[in-house]
């Protein structure tokens, strides 16, 4: 779900506003050791050339997120 044409990044914080989930489960999320893990929960770009340090999430891979997991609510519980 990427916009190739005008990316936009965002850092931890603006996904924790995004999504109403702290810093411990978004990273639980992107675990797969942890009960919290979601394999379609977005995974961050690294910002630096090590690949460790900074990291962003993928704004519209986000909002994608939230937008399946707003569809799982409304759909799961009717017959």
């Amino acid at each position: 779900m990427l916009n190739q044409s005008n990316p936009q990044l965002i850092r931890r914080h603006q996904v924790e506003l995004m999504t109403g989930l702290k810093r411990s489960s978004i990273y639980g999320r992107m675990n797969p050791q942890c009960k919290q893990y979601d394999p379609d929960f977005p995974k961050p770009v690294s910002l630096s050339t090590g690949g460790k340090g900074s990291v962003a999430w993928i704004a519209s891979e986000v909002n994608a997120w939230i937008e399946g997991r707003i569809a799982a609510s409304r759909f799961s519980g009717k017959r």
